[in-house]
């Protein structure tokens, strides 16, 4: 018989339900049905840059499928720019030091797009890696779901539906930001199965004219009160239209201080944009003469237990990244696809990311059933 195979897995990025499911399927499947080593670095990448490290076998993987959060803790350190001593240093080298003195054959890496990047990095720097897609955002590309996003939406749908009995008894708008800086996804996904009377999501900007119009038709109609769902990154289209400015300056910026001009010209509008829904809430208040009161869903979003469909996704993924590593793939992210999973190349997923098509279905379902878009 060969010497076993010795993986090391971390989390990385935001944390998110289904992280420990994630880890269990990996780690059991690896464990028990190949009989590799594994070793779980603790806090992200700088786990594995500082040799921080927890072995999991069967005990250490016992009983943490319904807990939340992530037994491995995280980060958003990045392993090409890492604060090290109050310098951002590259720890590539490092890195590639530590998985050859582990003995390591393959990385795993649970995280969302930012994730997906640095995984990338670390492929082409040499290192045999996997990854898994992690967020609540479901904006990771080409995987059907990722995990996480199925508990975070009867969160925030549980919001919205609770929601509607104070706005219902006080004739107000209330307004819930949900998370979702550049998809729109999960408020989608909430308002629809919420009922909310107006959705507004990243990928289409709003008029607030339109918005309160649509306000306005409702209590012509005799309900003074109006749920309105919106995501963190949802914009107005004069905001959008500077966003795009910016952004193409950016592509465009040749010399160092061009690029250094866009980038100032994008955290000023990123600066602005911070409390946009509440200033959303005001501009509907004065339009419609309704009052609006603001709910900001937060991290309550991301914590907690993690839902039946997104263990049973954490897992299933997991356990097809121990048979992957069995068989020699890696520089891959395992894609769920259909009730199956499916490898798919780093390059094609790394930088990219899956937003609401404006002719999706929920879309076209929101728009036919009468709510609000803001367009």
């Amino acid at each position: 018989m060969g010497k076993s195979k010795r993986i090391g897995i971390l989390t990385a990025g935001g944390d998110s339900p289904g992280l420990n499911a994630a880890i269990r399927g990996v780690g059991k499947t690896a464990l028990g049905f190949y009989g590799m080593d594994i070793i779980g670095f603790r806090d992200g990448f700088r786990g594995i840059v500082e040799d921080r490290r927890l072995k999991l076998d069967k005990s250490t993987l016992a009983g943490i499928l319904t807990v939340g959060g992530t037994i491995l803790g995280t980060s958003r350190d990045k392993p090409h720019r890492m604060l090290i001593d109050g310098r951002t240093r590259d720890m590539t080298q490092t890195i590639k030091e530590n998985y050859k003195k582990l003995g390591l054959d393959a990385l795993v890496c649970l995280g969302g797009g930012g994730t997906q990047k640095s995984a990338m990095h670390l492929a082409e720097a040499g290192l045999n890696i996997i990854t898994l897609p992690k967020t609540i955002d479901n904006d990771v590309a080409l995987t059907d779901s990722t995990f996480g996003f199925a508990t975070a939406l009867d969160i925030a749908t549980e919001a919205v539906d609770r929601l509607h009995s104070t706005a219902h008894s006080h004739h107000r708008i209330i307004v819930a930001e949900v998370m979702g800086h550049r998809a729109g996804w999960l408020t989608l996904g909430a308002g629809i199965a919420g009922g909310a009377d107006v959705i507004l999501i990243p990928e289409i900007p709003y008029n607030v004219q339109r918005i309160a119009e649509a306000i306005k038709r409702r209590s012509g109609r005799g309900t003074n009160f109006s749920i309105v769902a919106v995501a963190e990154g949802a914009m107005s289209e004069e905001d959008a239209q500077a966003f795009k400015l910016v952004e193409n300056k950016r592509e465009r910026a040749r010399t160092l201080h061009d690029k250094k001009e866009a980038k100032s010209e994008l955290a000023a509008l990123e600066q602005r944009h911070t409390g946009n829904t509440l200033r959303l809430a005001r501009q509907l208040e004065e339009l419609t003469h309704l009052e609006s009161r603001v709910t900001i869903l937060g991290y309550v979003q991301r914590g907690g237990t993690p839902s039946p469909a997104d263990r049973l996704l954490a897992s299933r993924l997991g356990a097809a990244c121990a048979d992957l590593i069995h068989e020699g793939i890696f520089g891959v992210m395992v894609a769920a696809r259909g009730e199956g999973t499916e490898p798919v190349a780093l390059e094609k997923v790394a930088g990219k990311r899956k937003i609401v098509p404006p002719d999706h279905p929920w879309v076209e379902a929101a728009r036919k059933v009468g709510t609000c878009l803001g367009d």
